[in-house]
């Protein structure tokens, strides 16, 4: 959602903008994908280098005070500047030339900084240095981490030197005393995303800000590095095969070592759960099934399994987990899609979680004909939804959709009622979404019995751009961003007009 002003890629300072504009479409909650730190030749969100750091690709440099005091864009290179303006006219995300140019702004401020507020002890750097003591549970591993990680090429910690792989206590020192400059700037860009993040939050104005919780993180992470012995280094984290996948999934993520997670009591997934609450006034569960029983693919080729492997052991860890995760005082849902067992979604409602309801797959499928389920009998304590970041968008699903499923759709009582015959048969004859019949599938949602109702922007609009095809790999994963600019919203007539309609729903069906 990057704005006029950004860097080729939404950024902190652009929170408050979008919403401005969803707070005028009536709309309460504005849910992120995970912000955390991506290697730096990665697109995918659920990929990161911490558990923990605010990537920080998603600085404003517009709002850095250091950045400013060197000129600001009106004093940068002409090579960069050539990078900036590349990045401002790419339909999509260009990772690579985003970080790149970001990373040689950063240093030049932090060069600044260092100089000018750091080592003159002024009133600026004493609050740097008190955001370093206050967040060194988190920021001390991860920022040592960061400054070998850049050392040694970007290589994964398994490369490096065994007695920093192994971590060696003398080592450690050793490395701390040489890298102290560049641990120094990798704190002070947390530092500053923190900042701009606290500050974002406030002016977000009613609109509440929730974030995703991944299940796991890279086996290339700080948290890994640092916590060698709470997972399974010879085995992948994955899913077994469900509606994405006919053989299901490798993630190529570690295994959890359950035992030693819970004879540590929980405490990095305690950690995740206080820096979440710290960022977010909510946050989503990701694969929620996976904290009940954690499926993995050891890498000598024997079968795949779960952990822990029976039931009522299942249940024991997931809601525990799940405990551990509200201590911190967030209100979570979970993301309960995929193949779940009934006993996850027993368990789930009787600790009162919201799972999800996605439209196209609430269904009764033992029935005849597997008509749809009315949205209007969800139930309160679920969120409602047309789809997710991993589903293709609503208009491609109705555009592939066989007529047999289109009919079903139809027939739901509550959309029946509020689509007039005429358009009930152009939707079964035309080959794309009509306006009319997305509108009437939006408010349909609006009116189910779901207590949280949260849209992905693209069926709000109708588009047809996915933002990830599950299982893939590739440059154009993940790059999807906003057509027009997050400032532009108020003044384009195809955003304002649904801005209206969304509000309209909103009061009409008190949400």
């Amino acid at each position: 959602m990057p704005s006029s002003r950004s860097w080729g890629i939404g950024e902190i300072g652009d929170i408050p903008t979008m919403a401005a504009w969803m707070a005028g479409a009536g709309q309460r909650v504005l849910q992120l994908l995970p912000i955390n730190e991506m290697p730096p030749f990665e697109t995918s969100p659920y990929s990161a280098l911490s558990a923990m750091a605010i990537d920080p690709q998603f600085i404003s440099l517009s709002d850095l005070e250091d950045f400013a005091a060197l000129g600001g864009e009106a004093r940068l290179e002409a090579h960069l500047r050539v990078q900036l303006d590349k990045v401002r006219a790419a339909i999509t995300v260009d990772y690579t030339t985003v970080r790149t140019l970001k990373h040689a702004v950063l240093r030049q401020s932090f060069a600044r900084f260092r100089e000018e507020t750091w080592n003159r002890r002024t009133p600026r750097g004493h609050s740097f240095r008190a955001y370093v003591h206050d967040q060194s549970w988190w920021l001390d591993e991860y920022a040592l981490f960061r400054a070998l990680h850049a050392r040694y090429d970007e290589q994964p910690w398994s490369e490096w030197p065994e007695p920093l792989r192994d971590r060696e206590p003398s080592a450690l020192a050793a490395a701390r005393v040489e890298l102290a400059d560049d641990i120094l700037y990798r704190q002070y860009l947390q530092w500053v995303a923190s900042d701009q993040w606290s500050a974002a939050r406030r002016a977000a104005g009613g609109v509440a800000i929730w974030g995703d919780l991944p299940f796991m993180v890279s086996g290339d992470s700080a948290d890994v590095w640092s916590r060698q012995d709470e997972f399974r280094l010879d085995a992948s984290v994955g899913v077994p095969p469900d509606a994405f996948s006919e053989t299901g999934q490798d993630w190529n993520f570690p295994a959890y070592r359950w035992d030693v997670v819970a004879a540590g009591g929980y405490g990095w997934l305690r950690d995740r759960a206080r820096r979440n609450a710290a960022l977010f006034d909510g946050y989503r569960v990701d694969h929620v099934v996976g904290f009940y029983r954690t499926y993995f693919r050891p890498h000598d080729g024997s079968g795949a399994q779960f952990s822990p492997a029976d039931q009522p052991a299942q249940v024991l860890l997931g809601e525990r987990v799940l405990q551990v995760l509200r201590e911190s005082g967030s209100e979570i849902i979970a993301e309960d899609l995929g193949v779940v067992p009934p006993f996850v979604r027993e368990s789930l409602e009787r600790l009162a979680i919201s799972g999800y309801k996605v439209f196209r797959w609430e269904r009764f499928w033992e029935l005849d004909g597997q008509p749809f389920i009315d949205p209007v009998d969800y139930p309160a304590g679920s969120i409602a939804t047309s789809g997710t970041h991993d589903t293709e968008p609503m208009a491609i699903w109705w555009a592939t959709a066989a007529a047999d499923e289109r009919e079903a759709v139809l027939a739901i009582p509550s959309l029946h009622m509020r689509l007039g015959l005429r358009h009930r048969r152009l939707a079964l004859k035309a080959p794309d979404l009509l306006a009319p019949v997305r509108d009437t599938l939006i408010e349909v949602l609006y009116a189910a019995g779901s207590d949280l109702l949260i849209l992905p922007i693209q069926d709000v609009f109708g588009w047809c751009d996915r933002i990830n095809q599950p299982a893939t790999v590739n440059t154009s994963n993940w790059t999807w961003r906003l057509p027009w600019p997050a400032d532009r919203l108020s003044e384009e007539p195809e955003a304002v007009e649904t801005a209206a309609r969304l509000r309209g729903w909103g009061e009409r069906y008190a949400r």
